[in-house]
């Protein structure tokens, strides 16, 4: 018999122990990604990323506005908001 605090700690633990690997990514996709970037931030062209989160994948659609090579991080613009996203946390970007 479990106590419900128990199974709820246990479900907690399990959601923490639950993380997604993150996928490895070759040098011709990096470099698909490179010109999606780019055409996004010549063109102000939207463009929707896939980030790499432990728990889960997430899509954000908008705009580069800065590529900052030396920091290896984007500037994105999306939903009258802004971050800068690195570009280890970049799985994949398409127009």
């Amino acid at each position: 018999m479990i106590l419900a605090e128990h199974r709820e700690a246990y479900n907690e633990y399990m959601s923490k122990t639950d993380l997604k690997l993150k996928p490895i990514i070759d040098e011709q996709e990096w470099q698909m990604i490179g010109v999606a970037l780019s055409e996004s931030l010549r063109g102000h062209v939207k463009v929707t990323l896939t980030l790499y989160d432990p728990h889960e994948f997430k899509e954000l659609t908008g705009l580069v506005s800065v590529i900052n090579t030396y920091r290896k991080e984007i500037k994105f613009h999306y939903d009258d908001d802004w971050e800068w996203i690195s570009f280890d946390r970049i799985v994949s970007a398409r127009i």
